[in-house]
């Protein structure tokens, strides 16, 4: 393999520019076509274990508030990007239009009032009396000073004699609220506290400042969201644990497919003793726990999404789940291509500076919509082949090697080619190491000690790395709300076990 150490520091970071590029890019193109492709949760397979019941509207839109707020509880936690942002109604649609209407509607009666002689100041009074209950709820318990500075600047009954003594200067107030948003905003919003300081007309200002008000809400709720995410793990849990059971409570099959996704694997585990026990002589009692939920996990990475309904209490993250299986398949694929490129031409490769990484590159760049369905998996792997024979044969020359000859452009053309196969030597090598890695990463996430790579997975270690993070992350959050769920269905499997033993 190429030695890093060797290669000019500027080229080092150009390749590692375009290669940052080009997996942000691939990354991209996964999720939408993760989120595109998922199939609704079970495509009406329903499962047909307890019978139908009737229930009312009134228990159906409770149940539903339930999930949904399971449901963002169980984003904020697994999502780290998760941010609250504000309601974009769809361009032209009946929502907007009336939205836009009613605003106009209400900022043209405000310029109305305050053009009369003398003025009115009704309106303009509420929206002073709401901008100081947002002002004030910006406010930290320490913020002392500030807090009575703004009560006695922003004091509405005072505000209301001064208006009926036709000596209210709205116009100073507003300057106020400005400068004191300046003070309690977020560093992105000076830009936009600079843009109302350079507002004159008294309308436009305050419909301005109501905007900017709302963004600094927003920003306040993310900030806070960030601050608390580290301590509420377990409460977290145990909350999406209580919701859960409260639906299991109103839907008894309600977990009929994670029974199946588990007693599968035990299956899966007897019969091809994964677990490194005998496959004749496995039993669901012989398997750890710990041992069936890891293989189950990993199982998760290998779904055919298309026709196979997923387990109810992994179903939040399904699109996750497909997008890191989308990115493990492409790395097998990409591992394969590039153990073949290094077998077929030698240890001449290993020494010449950045022709790995070109090569990754070049991979890469043709394997990004490989979950299309437009993709020609054929097209692109022939395609690969003659564009890596071109780059193996200019750089060989360049450095004064013997010629890339004919016959070994043809084995190596023939050995990408035939990684289409799913049953391919290399390709079934590598998808058991990428496999075996992320298993053990699972494994050893408890300890935080990464587990070795596997031989041949150098060139994609910090892409692998970067799956088997969030794969971890992810699936210990899951054992933490649903282990006893599933310790409940894994005593159930070892009684229907044990009493079909005696039976026979």
């Amino acid at each position: 393999m190429p030695k890093e150490a060797d290669r000019p520091e500027h080229e080092r970071d150009e390749d590692s520019k375009k290669e940052e590029r080009t997996q942000g890019s691939s990354k991209e193109m996964t999720r939408k076509r993760a989120r595109a492709n998922t199939p609704s949760p079970h495509r009406g397979n329903t499962p047909q274990a307890s019978p139908p019941r009737f229930v009312s509207v009134d228990e159906i839109m409770e149940t539903a508030k339930g999930v949904t707020n399971m449901a963002l509880a169980h984003e904020i936690m697994v999502n780290q990007d998760f941010q609250v942002k504000p309601t974009e109604l769809p361009e032209g649609s009946l929502e907007r239009r009336v939205k836009e209407i009613m605003h106009k509607a209400f900022w043209d009666c405000l310029e109305a009032q305050l053009s009369e002689d003398p003025p009115s100041y009704i309106h303009a009074i509420k929206l002073l009396a709401e901008v100081k209950e947002t002002l004030l709820s910006f406010l930290l318990p320490g913020h002392g000073r500030l807090r009575a500075h703004i009560e006695e600047v922003l004091d509405i009954p005072l505000i209301q004699q001064q208006a009926e003594n036709g000596v209210l200067d709205i116009g100073q107030l507003s300057q106020f609220i400005v400068g004191m948003m300046g003070s309690l905003c977020a560093p992105c919003r000076d830009k936009d506290i600079q843009n109302l300081k350079e507002i004159t007309d008294i309308v436009p200002l305050l419909k301005a400042i109501f905007s900017v008000l709302d963004l600094m809400k927003m920003d306040m709720a993310n900030f806070a969201l960030s601050s608390i995410r580290p301590h509420l793990l377990q409460q977290s849990a145990e909350y999406e644990r209580n919701k859960f059971q409260e639906f299991l409570e109103k839907q008894p099959n309600a977990l009929d497919y994670t029974e199946k996704w588990l007693k599968d694997t035990v299956r899966w585990l007897r019969e091809t003793g994964a677990d490194g026990s005998s496959a004749a002589s496995s039993n669901p009692s012989s398997f750890a726990p710990l041992t069936l939920h890891n293989q189950a996990y990993l199982r998760l990475l290998r779904w055919d999404h298309a026709s196979e309904p997923f387990p109810e209490t992994v179903l939040m993250d399904q699109v996750r789940f497909q997008e890191m299986q989308q990115e493990a398949e492409r790395l097998v694929l990409l591992s394969s291509v590039l153990l073949i490129v290094y077998t077929t031409t030698g240890e001449t490769i290993s020494g010449l500076p950045g022709l790995m990484d070109t090569i990754k590159n070049t991979v890469n760049a043709m394997l990004v919509d490989i979950h299309t369905p437009s993709f020609n998996m054929e097209e692109a792997l022939a395609t690969i082949g003659e564009k890596l024979c071109v780059e193996l044969s200019n750089c060989l020359s360049q450095h004064g090697y013997s010629p890339f000859s004919a016959d070994r452009k043809s084995t190596l053309r023939g050995q990408i080619s035939a990684t289409i196969q799913p049953d391919n030597t290399v390709r079934k090598l590598m998808e058991s190491r990428v496999q075996s890695y992320l298993l053990a990463s699972l494994e050893s996430s408890q300890h935080k000690t990464p587990p070795p790579l596997p031989g041949g997975l150098a060139p994609v270690s910090r892409e692998l790395k970067e799956i088997a993070v969030r794969f971890s992350r992810l699936v210990n959050f899951n054992k933490l709300v649903f282990s006893p769920f599933y310790q409940m269905i894994f005593q159930k499997l070892l009684t229907l076990e044990e009493t079909s033993s005696t039976e026979t």
